[in-house]
């Protein structure tokens, strides 16, 4: 099951909903108990939402192309990415192989969703990509243990994560060269994890401008999904529409020679098997410093 979170464009109504894709509709599966995507899991699950979308099969729905596509949760409590993640990237960076997990914070308002521009700030021009799964939690804990840790996830998601470099070394912290407004997208949708029948043989490849940039297997993650929501929860409760990314592999613009970065008029596909394309133009950030 794909879901989504959305704007109808047609209706002009520039309130959020959200709902499953059905071929090349969209059912919206919306109600006043749970409005959006991140409360639906929370409180009645993805097999709820099955439910309803089997309910509402009937229904007309919009054709998908009438909407606007949102982060599929686009108001989680927190979004906990993961740097350094994978063997090669390690080595590109020539950084030693971390023993535990490098953690930080994104905000919501720094990611889009699906088509929309990702904004390069004009405080900095080294605007890099990074090309990640996302992982969504749908069912909440605390000490999650490694054996029980996939019970707890919702489904997949493309992610670009993308970093301000320069900013994100201005000191031992890593939160302000990721977090610049909308310099990153997810999507373009939630695919549960029910059509996965192993996310650790999936495939994620970064493309700038159609050209392959990044491409690695899942299986190459330093620290497995399961290892990383045990370790999370050890020190935060993870609860539903939390997002996870779980780090980009080799390939980045910091590391090339001569190094790339982002620039307008390019564009920044994640592509991941089984989960689809997100893809993204990149603008400039035109908004000006207030005085």
């Amino acid at each position: 099951m794909k879901l989504v979170s959305f704007i109808d464009r047609v209706t002009g109504v520039n309130k959020a909903s959200y709902g499953a894709l059905d071929g090349d509709r969209l059912v919206d599966l919306s109600t006043r108990e749970a409005p959006t995507l991140r409360g639906a899991l929370a409180t009645e699950g993805v097999e709820g939402l099955r439910q309803r979308l089997e309910a509402r099969r009937k229904d007309a729905g919009v054709p998908a192309s009438s909407v606007q596509l949102l982060p599929p949760i686009p108001d989680p409590e927190k979004i906990l990415c993961i740097g350094l993640n994978y063997f090669l990237h390690a080595q590109e960076v020539n950084m030693p192989v971390p023993s535990n997990p490098s953690v930080f914070v994104r905000y919501p308002n720094s990611f889009v969703g699906q088509g929309q521009p990702v904004l390069r700030p004009p405080e900095s021009e080294q605007f890099d990509y990074e090309a990640e799964l996302a992982v969504v939690i749908g069912r909440g804990g605390r000490r999650i243990s490694e054996a029980q840790a996939m019970q707890h996830v919702a489904g997949y998601s493309c992610m670009a994560e993308n970093s301000v470099r320069d900013w994100q070394r201005h000191s031992a912290q890593a939160t302000p060269g990721k977090n610049f407004f909308h310099s990153g997208a997810i999507g373009p949708w939630l695919v549960t994890a029910d059509e996965i029948a192993d996310v650790s043989r999936l495939e994620i490849i970064g493309r700038l401008n159609q050209e392959v940039v990044q491409r690695d297997k899942l299986d190459q993650l330093i620290f497995s999904i399961p290892r990383l929501i045990a370790y999370l929860s050890t020190f935060t409760e993870l609860v539903p529409g939390d997002v996870i990314a779980t780090g980009t592999p080799a390939g980045v613009g910091l590391s090339r020679k001569p190094q790339r970065w982002l620039r307008p008029g390019d564009i920044f596909e994640v592509e991941i098997t089984g989960l689809g394309t997100l893809r993204n133009p990149v603008n400039d950030d035109h908004i000006s410093q207030e005085n």
